[in-house]
């Protein structure tokens, strides 16, 4: 049985299809919302961590005090090599809590389906590795990761945000664009905060074209979320290419 810790730091931003794919895939969930219960001290029991979004900073301390624990928590999978896959303000903690920055995006919020791109190093990377090279995602952020942790390796960019995917360690994985929503949750988000959407193209939120954009995200990243569950039960091999030289 493979026992995955799933942190939940917002009510509007729950697993959705992310968690079924992981129950679908032999994983056993437990849900912890800080708001609501304490972020456990160790990670005795599980054999993975998931660090899902929300709509606060990642240093909104003052307001949510709980982001602390979270940030030290994460920080103690890196270090203890669990696997961690952590998703947009998720990614974001990971960043901050293991060297890295967070910051408003320059460029302005990301919000639709879109594609990013994998970088060179994703190749033979266990979760990235079988990834087409553009796949689709999902985006809803203003924040982004600035400066990525010292130790941090790129895995994936966009045009519009450098740092859309890495690794931190061997184990743990930041993602800035959600894979987990479903049309509804992103009209929503949309529906709650129309000052991050003002600016974006007719169309884009479009209840068709976001379902369609969901049915290709699901084509991509379930089997992602797949290999997340192998990976945590030491069932894939960790192999990196060399570099060219």
């Amino acid at each position: 049985m493979t026992r995955l810790l799933v942190l939940q730091p917002d009510a509007d931003d729950p697993p959705a299809r992310l968690g079924e794919w992981l129950t679908a895939a032999g994983a056993v969930l437990d849900v912890v919302k800080p708001y609501e219960d304490p972020v456990p001290d160790t990670l005795d029991g599980y054999q993975g961590v998931v660090c899902l979004g929300g709509a606060m900073g990642a240093l909104d301390d003052a307001v949510h005090p709980w982001l602390a624990d979270v940030r030290k928590l994460l920080s103690h999978a890196v270090s203890k090599n669990v696997p961690l896959l952590a998703v947009c303000l998720g990614a974001q903690l990971l960043a901050v809590a293991t060297g890295g920055q967070v910051r408003r995006s320059p460029q302005g919020p990301e919000i639709g389906v879109q594609l990013v791109a994998k970088r060179d190093a994703a190749s033979g990377d266990p979760l990235f590795n079988d990834l087409p090279w553009t796949p689709d995602v999902l985006q809803f952020h203003e924040d982004e990761v600035g400066f990525l942790p010292p130790t941090a390796v790129l895995l994936a960019s966009s045009p519009k945000c450098a740092n859309q995917a890495f690794r931190v360690g061997d184990r743990a994985y930041g993602l800035q664009f959600h894979i987990e929503t479903t049309p509804d949750v992103v009209l929503s988000w949309a529906a709650g905060y129309p000052e991050a959407v003002e600016g974006v193209r007719p169309g884009v939120l479009d209840p068709v074209r976001l379902a369609e954009g969901h049915e290709d995200i699901r084509e991509v990243w379930q089997p992602f979320a797949e290999r997340f569950v192998r990976l945590a039960a030491g069932e894939l091999t960790i192999h990196r290419s060399l570099p060219l030289v």
